[in-house]
């Protein structure tokens, strides 16, 4: 459990607000280097400034270096000092404000200013706004100042000061800083402490999930039995990631998505977090994926890459191929953007819509199969095994195109010692290539023929399909590594 801290520069500034005794003065806290080494700490730097080399510019750089979390983080604070290097990160939003000022009070003025206390701000109209502006720069207090110059912009984004805050500022300040860590303000509960907090970012709407609601409540449960609370998170809990020790991402990952943001932040935060980035860029792009595996000489389908206004490229692959064959948009999941094109006009005909989506696209043989392995391996290691068959009726696994809208076939959960040692083998050779996260690999077998066909990060697990054979053992060892990870990290900062 992480141990909150308050660093305040001088005592005084916390005169307003409750008492408590995890508010301390910056010079305590700097000069007392192992008092706060237990667990891992997270603080909360409200010095009066965060000027370079003031005390409040050291409290961040002290923290970072002892392995303590801290908000604003010394990359923050360097970011904000220099405007050279927040306008441009703050280009897009200036180019919202004109429609949201113009439907505002403050459209008559030439500038005004406002305070952001943790992503929120009494101003409705620029809510989401400044929690856009306050997730690129986690700051406690930040102001903001706009001004009117034909059209409006942000002129300049700075961090605010504990002690200048107006009463009615105060409050604001007061119930964002509660809402931001609520276990701060409120009594010890009596439940069992962990040691470690684990959050799992899902979507409860997503209409096909990696993991049910039965295999989150079965993620939680395991995490307790060995000592790590697991919570769930949505993506509207993206300023609370640094309570946690520990990311689990269970929703379908993107990289122009949240889900590659959250990965981000929770690395640059030390989090132990599944997908980490660089699985998410390299296994969510088939186009990576084939140049990865044709570079290492794994077995593939055969495979051709097909370029936007190469035209004659084209026209070759439909003079000298056999059809059937398959059409992939790189960056589709759940055998979506993956199409059978039975002859050379249906390519051309489909490769023109592909393009309008991707410069690239993949073109691959044909290679039908009752059905597909997905070998899961974790930290290199395979932990579980199963079939997924085609959907009645349809050469895939998914059929997104029934009445009664996505139809999927049966699944078979198998021993790991009852599949082939080739698959084994070549699964665990693909995962390696990527890291050492969680991993899906999609693996077609024909005869003794062996083929792979996809590397998946965030990969499904769902009660009664991945765990029908391991069970409850399947959801325990993949929290058992997150606990190594954690003790490892623990163990590296000390």
């Amino acid at each position: 459990m992480s141990n909150h801290l308050i660093i305040v520069e001088n005592i005084d500034d916390w005169a307003p607000y409750f008492p408590s005794a995890q508010v301390i003065a910056v010079n305590q806290y700097l000069q007392t280097p192992t008092q706060h080494e237990a667990g891992t700490a997270q603080i909360i730097n409200l010095c009066r400034s965060l000027e370079y080399l003031s005390p409040g510019y050291y409290c961040s750089m002290v923290s970072e270096a002892r392995g303590h979390r801290v908000i604003p983080s010394l990359r923050t604070i360097n970011d904000l000092s220099r405007k050279s290097l927040y306008a441009y990160d703050l280009s897009d939003f200036s180019a919202q404000l004109d429609k949201i000022i113009a439907a505002s009070d403050n459209r008559s003025q030439s500038q005004f200013r406002l305070k952001v206390f943790f992503g929120q701000c009494d101003f409705k109209p620029l809510q989401k706004l400044a929690r856009q502006i306050y997730e690129q720069f986690p700051c406690p207090i930040i102001e903001i100042e706009f001004s009117n110059k034909g059209h409006w912009l942000i002129n300049v984004v700075r961090a605010g000061a504990l002690n200048q805050l107006s009463e009615t500022e105060q409050d604001s300040f007061a119930s964002a800083l509660d809402a931001f860590n609520h276990k701060l303000w409120r009594k010890p509960s009596k439940r069992r402490q962990y040691r470690y907090d684990l959050a799992i970012l899902h979507d409860p709407d997503e209409k096909m999930p990696p993991s049910d609601a039965a295999a989150l409540k079965r993620f939680i449960a395991s995490g307790k039995r060995i000592g790590i609370d697991v919570e769930l998170i949505t993506r509207r809990d993206y300023i609370r990631l640094a309570e946690y020790d520990a990311l689990f991402i269970r929703e379908t990952t993107a990289i122009h998505n949240h889900t590659y943001k959250f990965a981000r932040r929770a690395e640059s935060e030390g989090l132990v977090v599944i997908d980490d980035p660089t699985s998410i860029i390299r296994c969510t792009n088939k186009i990576f994926l084939k140049e990865l595996l044709e570079k290492h000489k794994l077995p593939m389908p055969e495979s051709h890459l097909l370029y936007r206004h190469d035209d004659e490229g084209l026209e070759r692959i439909c003079e000298t191929a056999s059809f059937p064959l398959v059409l992939k948009i790189p960056d589709g999941a759940f055998s979506k953007g993956v199409i059978k094109v039975n002859s050379a006009e249906e390519l051309r005909l489909n490769a023109a819509d592909f393009f309008q989506q991707s410069a690239i696209i993949l073109l691959q043989e044909f290679m039908f199969t009752d059905y597909d392995w997905r070998i899961g391996v974790f930290n290199n290691k395979p932990l579980y095994a199963c079939q997924y068959f085609m959907s009645k009726g349809h050469w895939q696994i998914y059929n997104h195109n029934t009445k009664k809208g996505t139809a999927s076939g049966k699944s078979a959960a198998i021993p790991l010692s009852e599949v082939p040692e080739k698959v084994l083998k070549i699964a665990t050779k693909a995962a390696k290539l990527v890291g050492d996260g969680l991993y899906g690999i999609d693996i077609k077998q024909s005869g003794s023929r062996v083929v792979l066909i996809e590397i998946n990060d965030n990969p499904s697990i769902d009660s009664g399909v991945e765990d029908a054979y391991l069970g409850p053992a399947l959801y325990d060892d993949i929290m058992r590594e997150f606990l190594r990870r954690l003790e490892l990290k623990k163990t590296h900062r000390r």
